[in-house]
């Protein structure tokens, strides 16, 4: 079993009889603080490449806008759980950057949906393809099944 930092043993709660699994999930938390910070940057880096001005969290939002096809502001603020106001200045600065355009929805009139602009999903789609790849090169090497196994952790996590 590797060893953990001396500090790090005294501030881990005990949540089984295990000390072992206890250990492997504060080890598991950790790569997760470390993964977090990581795609933090990324984020802040993508949304650099995307436009200079754009924050990383209007990347966040317009890559989903992207991946979306269309979508509205409600539907953002739940899916990042974030406060209506500031999902309404990511969307006006987004409109600004000549990336995003707010139409009339089809089926409700009084709605607005949210569609990406050419520009936004040629730079997502460049954007991502970068990523990818980074993401490709830092698996290279592991097998399908080790692959197929992470994403079902992930999932579970997700699910929490």
């Amino acid at each position: 079993m590797a060893r953990m930092p001396l500090g790090r043993v005294a501030n881990m709660a005990v949540m089984t009889a295990d000390p072992e699994l206890d250990a492997a999930i504060a080890a598991v938390e950790d790569q997760f603080g470390i993964v977090f910070n990581r795609a933090r940057i990324v984020w802040a880096e993508s949304a650099k490449l995307v436009h200079p001005e754009l924050q990383p969290a209007g990347y966040k939002l317009l890559s989903s806008i992207v991946r979306a096809g269309s979508t509205n502001a409600h539907a953002l603020a739940e899916l990042y759980d974030m406060d209506k106001s500031a999902i309404s200045r990511q969307i006006r600065q987004l409109e600004e950057l000549g990336l995003v355009e707010s139409r009339a929805d089809e089926r409700d009139g009084r709605a607005r949906v949210l569609v990406p602009t050419s520009t936004a999903r040629d730079r997502i789609a460049r954007v991502r393809a970068a990523n990818q790849a980074r993401l490709r090169n830092a698996l290279a090497g592991r097998s399908v099944e080790e692959l197929r196994s992470l994403a079902d952790v992930l999932r579970i996590v997700a699910a929490g």
